[in-house]
């Protein structure tokens, strides 16, 4: 069957700052798609003091990247944003965490996403609006995060001190009951758009400290309620942190870098430690429950038609971010599964500079081996070494291998069996890698792709897309 699926996420900034005429033009015409997410607010320039970096900095790793799109007359700048409606206080009555407050900037801008959905629409764009799934107030990633214990715990009880994604601990009644009302009241708002993307519906494992989530208070009464053994759990996944954090050998790495990828050594480690199994099982329930309870808010709300659309981060990632596609699939109308292979060397930088740093007796070629294998990022043995490993610069290539970027959607669309998975790319880059990993992305999806986003897209890069996808439409 031909794919035919081809969406664009763009923005609200680029709406307000190029208008709807010249932004549709560029998506139907120029890219030729059919589909496309922005999320619910407007946004105006700020300063330092008062305002996010656009584009986000990534925990500073990401601070080389610059937008292709001048925004407001620049390539990076400094950012605040508004929602783009009123939302209705009811919904959140007695909530920890409230919605923003609408501002001069709603009244003045708001209503333009609505103007943009309706002509999109108009121009049979199916229409979809992108919110996080655990950083309160939910608009945008940059913006917001859990306060107190809602905080996800690292099995000693601390919170990491350095994140990329400030999610909320899953199983907090306080995230889940907020990002609830954030959904019925964007469809009582919206309720004409086709679809709501939900973004990092998972614990996001940028950092090696966010792989040993969640062992705060919310997830143990989550675990006694859902019959796992909590404490025992802990025990054993805090053996396990203790191991990375100062036990490792080269003698631990060495099955890892061989030509199986160290299959038979894990199946043996798991075998003895069934525990750990019990805890990756555990967050992916926590997660399957964070999507049945925003599918049945929409359904309870009168969106019963509207899609619901988890973005995802790409196995062997999804394993410990709690993302198992067969369980979300039960609730999801389709998944989006990331290939932001811009991120993927700086992850794999990130886990070993702390896994070097509290074990300095190793040997750094030896561990990025095992590391390149441990997340199957290469089609060979990757680079020689960690400093090799950096955020790509805008003109860079980025060092993903294509059959590797292939497994994770082949993967990922098996074990979310008759769900559809959409490639998820990423438009940072330049043309020719973004080209190269866009028709990657588009032959390893039966179904289609998203692209991430409108900002880091050329007008060259626009006409990429057109070419790349339309022989088979």
């Amino acid at each position: 069957m031909p794919r035919n699926f081809i969406g664009i996420t763009m923005m609200p900034e680029w709406i307000q700052h190029e208008g709807i005429e010249r932004t549709l033009d560029n998506l139907v015409h120029r890219a030729g798609a059919t589909a496309v997410a922005t999320s619910p607010y407007v946004m105006e320039p700020a300063d330092e003091k008062t305002g996010s970096r656009e584009p986000p900095i990534d925990a500073g790793a990401g601070s080389v990247r610059l937008l292709d799109r001048t925004l407001w007359g620049k390539r990076e700048l400094f950012v605040r944003t508004a929602p783009s409606y009123a939302p209705k206080a009811e919904l959140y009555r007695g909530l920890r965490y409230q919605p923003a407050s609408p501002s001069d900037l709603t009244r003045k801008q708001g209503s333009i996403i609505k103007s943009f959905i309706r002509q999109a629409q108009a121009r049979h764009l199916k229409v979809y609006l992108q919110v996080q799934a655990a950083i309160p107030p939910g608009y945008r990633v940059q913006f917001g995060g859990p306060q107190g214990d809602d905080k996800p715990a690292l099995p000693d009880g601390r919170v990491p001190s350095v994140r990329l994604a400030n999610n909320g601990s899953l199983a907090s009644p306080h995230i889940i009951a907020y990002h609830c009302a954030l959904l019925k009241d964007l469809v009582q708002a919206y309720p004409e758009v086709n679809g709501i993307r939900v973004d990092w519906p998972e614990y996001p494992p940028y950092f090696l400290d966010d792989v040993f989530l969640d062992f705060g208070p919310h997830a143990e009464a989550a675990a006694t309620r859902l019959g796992f053994d909590f404490d025992r759990m802990r025990r054993a996944v805090g053996a396990l942190y203790s191991k990375f954090h100062g036990g490792l050998k080269n003698a631990d790495l060495l099955p890892w870098a061989e030509a199986d990828g160290g299959r038979y050594r894990l199946l043996h480690l798991l075998k003895e430690e069934p525990l750990i199994l019990g805890w990756l099982k555990f967050k992916a329930l926590l997660a399957e429950e964070l999507i049945a309870a925003f599918r049945k808010a929409m359904d309870e709300a009168g969106g019963k038609r509207i899609e619901l659309v988890p973005n995802a981060f790409p196995p062997p990632w999804s394993l410990v971010s709690g993302l198992d596609f067969g369980r979300i699939g039960r609730h999801a109308s389709a998944i989006s599964v990331k290939l932001y292979t811009m991120h993927w060397p700086v992850m794999l930088r990130f886990y070993g500079d702390a896994i070097l740093k509290a074990n300095p007796g190793l040997d750094e070629k030896l561990l990025t081996r095992a590391l390149v294998r441990w997340v199957d990022i290469a089609d060979d043995a990757g680079l020689p070494s960690l400093r090799d490993y950096v955020y790509p610069e805008p003109d860079q290539a980025h060092p993903a291998g294509e059959r590797a970027q292939t497994r994770k959607i082949v993967e990922a669309q098996i074990a979310a069996g008759t769900t559809p998975v959409y490639a998820l790319a990423h438009g940072y880059g330049p043309l020719d890698d973004f080209r190269r990993r866009l028709a990657v992305a588009w032959q390893a999806s039966r179904h289609g792709i998203w692209i991430n986003r409108y900002g880091y897209l050329s007008d060259a890069k626009l006409e990429a897309v057109k070419q790349t996808c339309q022989r088979e439409r």
